[in-house]
């Protein structure tokens, strides 16, 4: 009896770090690709942010100096829809990062449930037949 117990919760045991492991697994590729958008968006906008500066130091007149502040302000407008669409990549990522975990607790409620009704309805069989 205690080594079919051990043996239950054993199986238990590994089922357990073995979704934990794959929730760990998830949750990493998920911070990987948040992690990701955001510095392919800093390379953007420091590569953007460096060709404005040598604008600016290329800038020797008055009609210059309005070209420079018509390309800033463009740049601005491009740089907040740019943060707009990477904050929208980043939230689905972390909702599917969401909908995969959730996904990983359900299997393994369900598979909680199964292994202790399995024994269960083993006991209510053997009753049944004697």
């Amino acid at each position: 009896m205690t080594q079919q117990l051990n043996a239950q919760v054993f199986a238990y045991a590994k089922q357990l770090t073995d979704n934990a492991f794959k929730a760990q697994s998830v949750a990493l590729k998920g911070l990987e690709k948040i992690a990701e958008l955001q510095f392919q968006a800093l390379e953007k906008q420091s590569q953007v942010a460096s060709d404005y500066i040598a604008g600016a130091l290329e800038t020797r007149d008055i009609e210059g100096l309005r070209t420079l502040w018509e390309k800033g302000s463009a740049l601005s407008r491009e740089n907040a829809e740019r943060a707009v669409a990477v904050t929208q990549e980043i939230i689905a990522v972390t909702q599917k990062t969401a909908e995969s975990l959730t996904a990983l607790a359900q299997e393994q409620q369900q598979a909680a449930n199964d292994a202790v009704s399995a024994p269960v309805a083993a006991v209510k069989k053997a009753a049944a037949a004697k």
